[in-house]
C-alpha cells in the first residue's frame, strides 16, 4: 500500500485479526460485521486462486469482457488471493490497478509495479473520486456485499466510472441442478445449496446474482447485458469443453463446499461440525456421480 496516497492509510491490525471455527481461520472484522463467512486461510487463498483458473476457462482466457482499449485505471472489488488483478496490470503494463479486499491477503510475490492492493470494506461509501476509473470489475461479491447495499454499492461503481466506463461483474448462483433432472431436493447436494443459501440470510441476498441486470438498469447503468453460464461440477459433459471444465473444477467444488460452510452451517443452522462434515462428503460423492449431470 502506497502510504503517500492521499486516500490510503496503513492497515488497520483490526483487519488482520482471526478466529478459529472448524479448524478453519476467518477474518474477526468480517465475522462480527457480517460481512463475509468464508475462510481468509492458505487452503482458502489456494481454492481462490484455483477458482480464478476455472473462470480463466470458462472465459477463454479473457480477463476483460467490455471494450477498454487503453484503461487508464482499473478497480477490482473483491481481489481475493490477487489472481485477476495480476494478470490484468501485466497484461496492462500503461494502467494504474487497484485491488481492494476487505481482508489483507498475503501480497504475491513479484507483482507488476502499476498494482496496489487496498483494505476497505466495500460496504462502506466509495472514498475514490468521481469519474476515475475505465473499469470496475467485482466478481464474487454476493457474500460479502450486505443485502440492502446492493443498490448503493452499484451507485458507487458508477460514480466513479469515468464517462464511457465498464463495469464487469461476475456472479455465481449456488443452486446445484441436473441437466437430466435427476437431483431433487431430497440429495446432498441439494441440501446442501439451500442450506448455504438460508445460512446466509438476511445477511447477504443469494439470488443477487439473478438480479443484477435489473438492478444495474435501476442504479442508472446502460448498454447492461447478462449472460447465464452453466459452470459444471465435474467431467461428466460429452462436450469436449465442457468436460475439461468440468473435470478442472472438481477439486474446486469440493473444497467450496466445505470452506463456504464450515461458519453459516454452525452458526445460523446450528449444525455441528460433524454434521457439516458428513453432509459435505454426501454432496461431493453426488457432484462427482456423473449419472446425476450437475
Amino acid at each position: 500500500m502506497n502510504e503517500g496516497d492521499s486516500q490510503t492509510v496503513p492497515v488497520d491490525n483490526t483487519y488482520r485479526e482471526v478466529v478459529v471455527h472448524g479448524n478453519r481461520e476467518f477474518q474477526r472484522y468480517a465475522l462480527e460485521n457480517g460481512i463475509y463467512f468464508a475462510p481468509v486461510d492458505d487452503d482458502e487463498i489456494e481454492r481462490l486462486q484455483y477458482m480464478h483458473e476455472i473462470f480463466n476457462m470458462m472465459f477463454d482466457g479473457r480477463l476483460i469482457f467490455p471494450p477498454v482499449p487503453r484503461p487508464r485505471r482499473i478497480l477490482e472489488c473483491g481481489s481475493g488471493s490477487g489472481s485477476w488483478a495480476v494478470e490484468v496490470a501485466e497484461q496492462n503494463p500503461e494502467c494504474e490497478v487497484i485491488g481492494i479486499d476487505v481482508y489483507p491477503y498475503p501480497v504475491p510475490e513479484n507483482i507488476p509495479p502499476n498494482l496496489d492492493f487496498q483494505v476497505d470494506d466495500l460496504n462502506s461509501p466509495s472514498t475514490f473520486p468521481s469519474n476515475y476509473f475505465d473499469l470496475v470489475h467485482s466478481r464474487m461479491m454476493a457474500g460479502g456485499i450486505h443485502a440492502n447495499r446492493w443498490m448503493n454499492y452499484l451507485s458507487d461503481i458508477l460514480r466513479i466510472l469515468r464517462p464511457g466506463g465498464w463495469c464487469q461483474m461476475v456472479e455465481i448462483y449456488f443452486n446445484a441442478q441436473s441437466d437430466n433432472g435427476t437431483l431433487t431436493s431430497n440429495h446432498a447436494l441439494q441440501v446442501w445449496s439451500q442450506s448455504y443459501m438460508q445460512s446466509i440470510q438476511p445477511a447477504k441476498d443469494p439470488r443477487a446474482p439473478l438480479r443484477l441486470q435489473n438492478w444495474m438498469t435501476q442504479a442508472g447503468f446502460v448498454e447492461v447485458e447478462s449472460r447465464l453460464l452453466t459452470l459444471p461440477l465435474s467431467g461428466w459433459s460429452t462436450d469436449h469443453r465442457d468436460h475439461a471444465i468440468g473435470t478442472a473444477n472438481q477439486a474446486n467444488v469440493h473444497r467450496l463446499m466445505s470452506s463456504l460452510a464450515a461458519f453459516p452451517f454452525a452458526q445460523a443452522l446450528n449444525m455441528t461440525n460433524t454434521d457439516i462434515q458428513l453432509l459435505v462428503a454426501q454432496a461431493r460423492n453426488e457432484a462427482d456421480n456423473p449419472a446425476f449431470k450437475v
